[in-house]
């Protein structure tokens, strides 16, 4: 029992050693996207009502000559889901880096996972 705790530890150890900065940091966002009882975006399907978290990657303004939309990757560390919030030209505190929690129904627009118009509770910043 003991030696395979401490090949355990070894591994997780020798993993921490040689796993890029990118590795190390999805590992992370998926642990805490976890903790908060979040939907692993790789798992997120068209129609399916879900909650995710995770940091937001990018936010960028569309101006539209009939609809603006603010539009947000949210990254948790095994996919993303875009964030899309329709005649929005700024919200307060989305912004790159902010840690959010997202509830909504996920649709697919160009091959890519996208939640419009969703609940959202954003994180304290770290």
């Amino acid at each position: 029992m003991v030696t395979d705790e401490r090949r355990v530890s070894w591994r997780r150890l020798l993993h921490r050693l040689t796993a890029s900065e990118a590795e190390i940091e999805a590992q992370e966002l998926r642990r805490e996207s976890a903790q908060c009882g979040g939907t692993p975006a790789r798992q997120c399907q068209r129609g399916q009502l879900v909650s995710v978290s995770g940091r937001l990657r990018t936010v960028v303004y569309t101006p539209r000559t009939n609809l603006p939309t603010l539009e947000a990757d949210l990254y948790d560390g095994s996919d993303v889901v875009t964030l899309v919030w329709l005649g929005r030209r700024h919200i307060a505190g989305i912004e790159p880096g902010r840690h959010l929690t997202a509830r909504g129904r996920v649709a697919v627009r160009d091959d890519r996972k996208v939640i419009y118009n969703p609940y959202y509770e954003l994180e304290p910043p770290r």
